[in-house]
């Protein structure tokens, strides 16, 4: 079950209005990486998690219960941004050309579908969708989805950071940076442990024998220029430690060119060219 407190887990409190910010930090609350989408994800991925897997099933609630704090935290923040900001604060906002020409303004969704409070929606008022979230079932690959999106997650809060100069909301994003290193933090060091028990390539339980095992550790040089062949990926043990890296300068097809038939003549395809 999931229990409320009225108290928020960190201070939300802008010194003035900004309408214009509110929409910029739509982002960070429902956008792809933002805290809708990781709430959901560790959730989700926790709910999955099968017995004899209590302590990845425990982190995964506690920090998707931590989320949730920080949707609160940004609505929180965003009403406050939108409250009682009067028309000429907007006319301000706006006044740099690149400002107006990125954000055009204040989202009028703001006032006419919210009433002057956040939304799950991104910056540009696209709304969040679940096709966002990651929950396989595998916890590696999964792991490893989370500290992408915790890397992207921060890297929009610092980037949001340095577009505002109130204090209050840089205050607020410091806090969430702050757990956001946290977070990427505990990713990696779930992500060792787990490649510790079980290799490194997602699933360890596919039987070697039935991939294609001579191409299995080839990185094939498929632009032009060989700048790639200096890289750690194209010589040298493989990271897995189960192969070696193998660079093919002049990739070639393994198949014929293929010969597709028609459609039936009943669902109306362009029919095929005469010669």
């Amino acid at each position: 079950m999931f229990y409320h407190v009225k108290e928020l887990q960190y201070r939300a409190k802008p010194e003035r209005p900004d309408p214009v910010y509110a929409k910029k930090l739509q982002e960070i609350l429902g956008g792809q990486f933002g805290e809708i989408s990781v709430a959901m994800q560790y959730l989700f991925q926790g709910w999955n998690t099968s017995r004899g897997l209590e302590k990845y099933r425990d982190l995964l609630m506690d920090t998707g219960t931590e989320e949730l704090a920080h949707i609160e935290m940004l609505s929180t923040m965003i009403a406050r941004l939108l409250d009682k900001a009067p028309v000429k604060d907007q006319e301000h906002a706006a006044k740099n050309p690149v400002i107006e020409a990125i954000m055009g303004g204040m989202n009028p969704q703001h006032a006419i579908v919210s009433g002057l409070g956040a939304m799950p929606v991104n910056s540009v008022g696209v709304p969040w969708n679940a096709g966002y979230i990651v929950a396989s079932g595998n916890l590696l690959a999964d792991f490893r989805a989370n500290l992408n999106a915790e890397s992207q997650g921060r890297l929009q809060a610092v980037r949001l950071y340095e577009m505002t100069e109130d204090r209050g909301v840089k205050d607020m994003l410091s806090w969430l940076i702050a757990r956001d290193t946290a977070h990427q933090n505990q990713w990696m060091a779930a992500i060792a442990e787990l490649e510790a028990q079980e290799g490194r390539v997602v699933p360890n339980t596919f039987p070697r024998e039935l991939q294609k095992q001579e191409v299995a550790y080839a990185f094939m040089n498929l632009s032009a220029g060989e700048e790639s062949s200096t890289g750690r990926w194209a010589s040298g043990k493989s990271m897995d430690s189960m192969g070696v890296f193998q660079y093919v300068q002049h990739p070639v097809p393994f198949a014929k060119k293929p010969t597709i038939p028609p459609a039936p003549p009943s669902l109306h395809n362009t029919p095929p060219m005469l010669k």
